[in-house]
């Protein structure tokens, strides 16, 4: 079995350098890309004030987090879930920066950037030019966003499984709805071979696109819709 495991932060700010600390850390162990239901999850007292624009973000404030314990008394435990398996984030280098700066704070090693998986990354190299935040990557994939009213480092790893598996086949899903679904999500030949399932643009995603291709000097291909 591969093991690996998806993981999200929530933050006093966007800048460990500047100051800002971890508040929320939330993890799923993943086999073989699909969620084992082993989960890591913990609020943490930042030492610091949680400025009011990013409680807009998160919904997390001072006093959500007043008598949580401190990142140096969950370190081992995150550790030991971390273990040394591939280590999966939406815009990992954000994460992996603000877990490392804590790491540095208690006088631990950094997590090895050669475990990095960057779904953002995997989406950007799949949709270019189109918008590849987890919001829009739900919308994409017909992912239900409704519980998703403010970020929540659990919920987000949870959504972000479901976007992982689809960037990474489409197996889950197809697994899931193909018995609810007239026309299957995931089609195969006769020899067990994936044809891949398109994905159709929406008018913003096409808006999206041409955007990106105006800006180009000499496109190959053009910005509109294919005549």
């Amino acid at each position: 079995m591969s093991r690996s495991v998806l993981f999200d932060t929530e933050t006093t700010g966007l800048d460990p350098l500047l100051g800002d600390r971890v508040i929320e850390i939330a993890a799923l162990e993943l086999e073989n890309e699909l969620p084992t239901g082993r989960q890591f999850h913990v609020l943490l007292d930042p030492e610091r004030d949680i400025p009011e624009e990013a409680s807009r973000i998160h919904g997390l404030t001072s006093a959500d987090v007043a008598g949580k314990p401190r990142f140096a008394a969950v370190a081992a435990a995150l550790l030991a879930f971390l273990d040394e398996d591939p280590l999966i984030a939406h815009n990992a280098p954000f994460d992996f920066g603000f877990l490392n700066a804590e790491f540095a704070r208690i006088g631990m090693p950094s997590l090895d950037p050669a475990r990095m998986i960057d779904t953002l990354a995997l989406a950007k190299a799949r949709f270019p030019g189109m918008p590849n935040s987890l919001d829009a990557l739900c919308r994409r994939f017909s992912i239900d966003l409704s519980a998703r009213t403010r970020h929540n480092a659990l919920l987000d790893c949870r959504l972000l499984a479901e976007v992982y598996v689809e960037l990474s086949g489409g197996r889950q899903r197809g697994l899931e709805l193909a018995a609810e679904s007239a026309t299957p999500l995931v089609a195969y030949t006769h020899d067990g071979a994936r044809v891949p399932r398109p994905i159709v643009p929406g008018a913003a995603e096409l808006a999206a696109h041409a955007a990106f291709v105006a800006r180009l000097k000499d496109p190959l291909w053009p910005a509109g819709p294919a005549g």
